[in-house]
């Protein structure tokens, strides 16, 4: 699990390094540009990145000693909603980084053997779940921001392929919230980049698939933007599913957020 916990975080990185230099010479027209996440325009976005970071940075810090002081978390939205478009990307940057700092900081016993208290959730969770969910909003929202001026842009590549693993893994338990598996009348299950998704009465990704019903052909980070409900047109292409379900099926069980 800390090979795990290592990718991750170095996915994390790329992820911040990225966005980092389009951020930078982004103009304040482009900020209010309408992001892939249509009810927000890129500095928004960004806004939701950095106000996750510094909320989500606390317990993380917590967990590892640090004394770190509350603040209410609709006190923190509501500074970050008050907020100038520069200011917001500016923020991202600045709180995004300094999360980031935190978690590459910990030694490797840290890494395998810390235990965060979310918060929202009914118990304390390892580090690489609280690593894992960050990554899953990192990765779509920074796709989000992206594709606002590239329309052929993908969820990083690298941060698919863990996120894939998180899936099978230590964040499978987000599937019971971003899928609507009464959507589809009868299970299945489908051939996906290096994984298997089976769908019945709830949804699972799995490391192994025999003789699977359908195959999702398209790439990792595509699958990705499909369980966030990003996969539509016009980002959908060279996508295809076969089998006994369609890839419009496929979407109704992933609504996105």
């Amino acid at each position: 699990m800390s090979e795990l916990v290592d990718r991750t975080i170095a996915a994390l990185r790329a992820e911040h390094d990225t966005l980092a230099a389009l951020v930078s010479t982004l103009t304040d027209e482009q900020l209010a540009t309408t992001s892939g996440a249509a009810d927000w325009t890129v500095a928004q976005a960004l806004s939701h990145l950095g106000s996750g970071a510094e909320i989500g940075r606390a317990p993380i810090a917590r967990a590892a000693g640090e004394t770190v002081a509350a603040e209410d978390n609709q006190t923190i939205w509501a500074r970050w909603d008050e907020s100038a478009p520069r200011a917001q990307a500016e923020g991202f940057l600045e709180h995004n980084g300094r999360w980031l700092e935190t978690v590459e900081a910990f030694t490797p016993e840290q890494r395998s053997s810390l235990v965060v208290d979310l918060g929202f959730l009914p118990e304390p969770v390892p580090l690489v779940t609280a690593l894992g969910m960050r990554l899953n909003e990192v990765a779509n929202h920074s796709w989000d921001v992206r594709v606002a001026f590239d329309p052929n842009a993908g969820v990083d590549a690298g941060s698919a392929e863990v996120l894939i693993d998180l899936m099978a893994g230590p964040v499978g338990f987000m599937l019971s919230f971003l899928a609507k598996p009464a959507e589809l009348a009868n299970p299945v299950s489908v051939a996906i980049p290096g994984a298997g998704l089976v769908i019945d009465d709830a949804v699972t990704v799995v490391t192994d698939l025999e003789s699977p019903s359908a195959t999702f052909t398209g790439p990792a980070e595509a699958f990705v933007r499909l369980i966030s409900g990003r996969l539509k047109a016009p980002h959908d292409n060279g996508v295809t599913v076969d089998g006994n379900v369609t890839l419009d099926d496929l979407r109704r069980v992933f609504p996105g957020f």
